[in-house]
C-alpha cells in the first residue's frame, strides 16, 4: 500500500511539474528596448496595453510570482492575449527608450515610475500612460488573473482594484 501511495505522489509531482512553463519563454516577450515602438506594436496587434514587471535579483516575492503564477499556462495565455509583457530590472543599466521616446536605463526608468519595491507591476495604456499600478506580489493566481481582467475590461477608469476584487 505504501508503494502505491509513493507511486501516486511521483505521478502527481511529474504531472504538476509538466503543467508549468518557463515565464521567461512563455510569459514575457523578448525586449528590444524601445517601448515607444512597442506601443505601436501593441496597437497593431490589438492589445489592451503593455504590462511591465519591475523586479530585481534576489527578490523572494518576484521569484514566488515567477514560480507559482507567471509559469502557469492559463495565466500566460490570458495575459499574452491582452498585453505585451516585459520584465524590467530595477537595478539594470541596460539602455532603453521610454514610452515618450526618451533614452534612459532600466534603473532610471524604474525611478521615474516611482518603483520603490519589487515586484511592482504597471499596466500601460496604448497612449503610454500608467493606468494601473500593483505593488507587491498578488496573493495567488486567481487574484493575478482578476487584476488582468480589471485592466483589460477598463474597470480601472471607474473604481480601484481593491474595491473591484471585493465584489468578486
Amino acid at each position: 500500500m505504501r508503494q502505491l501511495f509513493i507511486a501516486f505522489l511521483m505521478v502527481f509531482a511529474v504531472s504538476a511539474q509538466a503543467e508549468t512553463r518557463d515565464p521567461l519563454s512563455y510569459f514575457f516577450q523578448p525586449k528590444f528596448g524601445d517601448f515607444h515602438a512597442e506601443l505601436q506594436t501593441a496597437r497593431e496587434q490589438g492589445k489592451k496595453g503593455i504590462f511591465l514587471f519591475f523586479e530585481m535579483d534576489d527578490c523572494p516575492f518576484c521569484a514566488r510570482m515567477k514560480s507559482t503564477i507567471l509559469n502557469q499556462p492559463d495565466v500566460q495565455d490570458v495575459y499574452r492575449t491582452q498585453f505585451l509583457l516585459y520584465p524590467i530590472d530595477v537595478n539594470g543599466d541596460t539602455q532603453m527608450t521610454d514610452f515618450q521616446g526618451k533614452q534612459t536605463t532600466e534603473k532610471a526608468f524604474a525611478l521615474a515610475n516611482r518603483v520603490r519595491a519589487t515586484p511592482t507591476m504597471l499596466f500601460i495604456d496604448l497612449d503610454g500612460k500608467v493606468v494601473t499600478r500593483y505593488t507587491g506580489p498578488t496573493k495567488d493566481k486567481a487574484e493575478f488573473l482578476l487584476l488582468g481582467k480589471y485592466v483589460a475590461d477598463g474597470i480601472y477608469a471607474s473604481e480601484p482594484f481593491t474595491k473591484y476584487k471585493q465584489g468578486k
